[in-house]
């Protein structure tokens, strides 16, 4: 019997199963109701370790409370509740007081005049927190913990929505925490404040220089704010949508996400509550405008973004949420995920993972169950409720 080599065999088994090297399918989630009436608008969801046990814990913005879910059954505490304006809408977690334990600032009485806070936590996990003031700034929409000042600790920045009445932007602003928290003021320092319906900032070392910058998406398009020995300057990366009108263009929503290639791409809804996910990929020239793709344009009121390697193919998938019905699709509101089909960034394909089930405000996309896989937390608007997408092994 003649013997097979170890290549021939090799080859065999490549051509007998057909498959072998074929592309693996997209991921699968398992969806869950967290919290099937968590308030009557979900604003923002955040993951943080809140009893110390090293798992993520899924934290709640409501209009007048704050919840979080214990990992890993999800039993629901509150942090606060009818203890600051209304209603609350974004929520940033960090350990403010130094004491080891998380804490979290606060933006509510948004709709009315912009209140900022930070919560202490109680004497056990089911007493309710402590509110703290910070400040009040108009208009106050999201907020984020950041180093843009280079001061080696991070500050509050926060990015109003609209501009008051005498300035011709909103202040984006960064709140430097005092040694005495509870007791000294939180030192603003004005990044900006030309641009206006600042629907949405991210930050990120954009020039690998130690100190962190800041991307914002208004209605002017895409800009990088970034610190400089004279004080803060800003660059146009993106036109963004080009409306009928001011109010109906630009950019609402931003992530940054990487690609295979090592390249960086943006990522946008437009306009602010929009119809469209779009792709920015950096430019050939470095003064020029990156270079815009619409992925899709059939949405209504798109609200919510993230990036994350959910395949594990060494490319940034883009996750999605609008909370609308649109009469442009079939697709209902709820959760897709933008996957690039080339190194390059310039094909993608979409997959929806919910269909109608969370009309979405926000979401997250990170591993919360420590299983080394992306998974998904959404909350709804119209739908009220919290929702947890683990993707299967």
């Amino acid at each position: 019997m003649r013997s097979i080599s170890c290549w021939s065999f090799f080859v065999a088994l490549v051509a007998s199963s057909g498959t072998a090297f074929a592309e693996s399918p997209f991921p699968k989630f398992a969806e869950s109701t967290l919290d099937p009436m968590a308030g009557n608008v979900c604003y923002a969801v955040s993951l943080a370790d809140v009893d110390g046990d090293k798992r993520q814990d899924i934290v709640v913005v409501t209009e007048n409370k704050v919840l979080w879910y214990q990992a890993p059954d999800w039993k629901k505490r509150v942090i606060i509740e009818d203890q600051t304006q209304r209603d609350n809408v974004c929520i940033a977690p960090l350990d403010i007081d130094g004491d080891g334990k998380i804490d979290f600032a606060v933006g509510a009485g948004w709709t009315k005049i912009g209140t900022l806070h930070w919560l202490s936590r109680g004497a056990s996990l089911d007493d309710k927190w402590t509110v703290h003031d910070i400040g009040v700034e108009v208009s106050t929409h999201r907020m984020r913990f950041a180093d843009v000042l280079g001061a080696g600790k991070s500050q509050l920045v926060v990015s109003p929505l609209l501009a008051s009445e005498n300035r011709p932007g909103v202040r984006l602003t960064a709140f430097s925490i005092p040694q005495k928290p509870k007791t000294e003021r939180w030192q603003p320092t004005v990044l900006d404040g030309e641009l206006n319906r600042m629907h949405n900032h991210v930050h990120i070392d954009w020039d690998a220089d130690g100190v962190v910058d800041t991307l914002t998406a208004s209605r002017e398009g895409v800009y990088l704010v970034r610190k400089t020995k004279d004080g803060f300057e800003k660059t146009k990366l993106g036109a963004g949508l080009a409306g009928a009108n001011m109010d109906s263009s630009g950019a609402g929503e931003i992530k940054v996400g990487k690609l295979k290639n090592g390249s960086r791409f943006i990522v946008t809804v437009e306009p602010m509550h929009g119809t469209s996910v779009v792709v920015y990929l950096p430019p050939k020239k470095a003064d020029e405008l990156w270079g815009r793709t619409v992925l899709d344009g059939t949405f209504n009121r798109g609200h919510a973004l993230a990036t994350a390697d959910v395949d594990r193919d060494g490319s940034d998938e883009i996750v999605f949420g609008f909370s609308d019905p649109t009469k442009a699709s079939e697709q209902k509101p709820g959760v897709s995920i933008f996957d690039a089909q080339d190194d390059a960034g310039t094909k993608w394909t979409k997959h929806i993972i919910d269909n109608g089930g969370v009309a979405v405000e926000d979401l997250v996309a990170e591993d919360i169950n420590g299983d080394g896989l992306i998974d998904i937390v959404a909350v709804g608007r119209a739908t009220h409720n919290v929702k947890l997408y683990t993707q299967q092994k």
